[in-house]
């Protein structure tokens, strides 16, 4: 059972007033808050053991070595790697993506198939669109329904021996909703093709078990999960990651460098060149550790009521419309309300001291689909209350108010 008085403690921010009130932060789907305990380790590392990291023989670069390198196993045992080094440190998960289709580049041929799904982020859409370019393969789309749910049926339809790669997001960030990855992942695998999952959205809430899922990449931001914006991590079968070439490069991923021939460092240093946020990797641990002493189970359970809770309250809002109505999703609500721009009511919204996003969220196809030019979206963490929610009704109702 969550303490949520207890957790809004550790976070600072939750402390302050916008717009002389309370603020009321529903924008967890972009970026998440982070507690105390997580800037205290910032803290320490630039006031105590700031040093570059694998190179020096000195006690500093030793400390942040082991640091770095402890983070990287506490993300390893999350994520349920099966060795240390099939987790590459990142900037973040666009970071990852890029690095995986830089590397398929040398691997794809013409004609060859990519598949994505229709409810991608922008930065799962973008790289595979360069990619198929470069290549000249085909980039397919499994195309979802009118509750954000992708169509199972058309996949396998799409599914053939072109097929050399998957792509999907674990959770969509625009609609919450949660894509079946498992069984997609086990059909991709019968035609011989490889899957990446875009975690960004799902690691907020649940624990991803990569070696059960089976997928070959997974990939994932820490400021999402409580963490430092900048620092995110690919997750790779040794046998993939392997296979690909260097990302970038330069100092540290490099074995022995001659004007005549370079060769390369063993992994995970083979994708990681130059200097890496130190500082963030470290972090980005210690928001693990934050995550996992709250627990996923009990998170999970806590955000399912606060979806239950807002979803039930927005509805008794005269023409509002939730788009992704999903049975099986997460804390996340997009909506609009009927001759309202979901631009106007943010803004009001902002005024109140509440944090939502409005747009397309990066996901333009998705709104596309829905003939709309956006929504609002109220994502809810597990710092969040109802008595939030309450105040976020409350905003929607004056906004409609002043604007209709």
């Amino acid at each position: 059972m969550i303490d949520v008085q207890k957790i809004r403690n550790d976070f600072p921010i939750l402390r302050r007033e916008v717009n002389g009130k309370p603020l009321v932060y529903f924008d967890n789907a972009a970026t998440s808050q982070t507690p105390q305990q997580v800037i205290d380790v910032i803290v320490d590392y630039y006031s105590n053991y700031n040093a570059n990291i694998h190179r020096g023989v000195h006690a500093l670069s030793q400390e942040a070595t082991d640091a770095y390198e402890q983070a990287r196993i506490k993300i390893q045992k999350h994520f349920n790697a099966a060795k240390a080094h099939e987790i590459i440190f990142t900037s973040g998960t666009t970071h990852s993506i890029n690095l995986v289709a830089n590397g398929f580049a040398s691997i794809l041929q013409k004609g060859d198939e990519i598949i994505v799904s229709a409810l991608e982020h922008h930065s799962n859409i973008v790289p595979w669109q360069m990619l198929c370019e470069k290549t000249g393969a085909v980039l397919k789309v499994i195309p979802m329904n009118q509750d954000g749910e992708l169509m199972m049926n058309a996949y396998d339809d799409l599914l053939s021996s072109k097929t050399k790669l998957v792509f999907t997001n674990h959770i969509s960030n625009a609609l919450g909703t949660i894509n079946p990855i498992e069984e997609i992942i086990r059909k991709a695998h019968t035609v011989g093709a490889a899957v990446l999952i875009d975690g960004a959205q799902a690691c907020p809430h649940i624990k991803p078990d990569v070696q059960a899922l089976d997928a070959d990449f997974y990939v994932a931001s820490a400021h999402k999960i409580c963490g430092p914006t900048g620092q995110g991590m690919l997750y790779g079968k040794e046998e993939w990651l392997n296979k690909l070439p260097p990302y970038q490069g330069g100092g540290e991923m490099i074995e022995e460098v001659t004007f005549e021939k370079t060769t390369y460092a063993d992994l995970p240093h083979k994708f990681e060149a130059g200097t890496p946020n130190i500082c963030g990797g470290i972090a980005f641990g210690a928001a693990i550790d934050y995550m996992n002493s709250i627990g996923f189970d009990e998170i999970a359970a806590y955000e399912h009521e606060l979806l239950e809770y807002a979803t039930e309250q927005l509805l008794n809002i005269e023409g509002l419309k939730i788009y992704g109505t999903s049975k099986n999703k997460t804390s996340v609500i997009s909506f609009n309300i009927e001759g309202i721009h979901p631009y106007d009511i943010g803004t009001i919204l902002d005024k109140l001291g509440i944090a939502v996003r409005t747009g397309h969220h990066c996901a333009q196809p998705i709104m596309d689909y829905y003939k709309i030019p956006g929504t609002v979206r109220a994502s809810f963490s597990f710092y969040n209350t109802k008595e939030e929610i309450d105040l976020l009704v409350a905003g929607v109702e004056r906004a409609v108010g002043m604007l209709v």
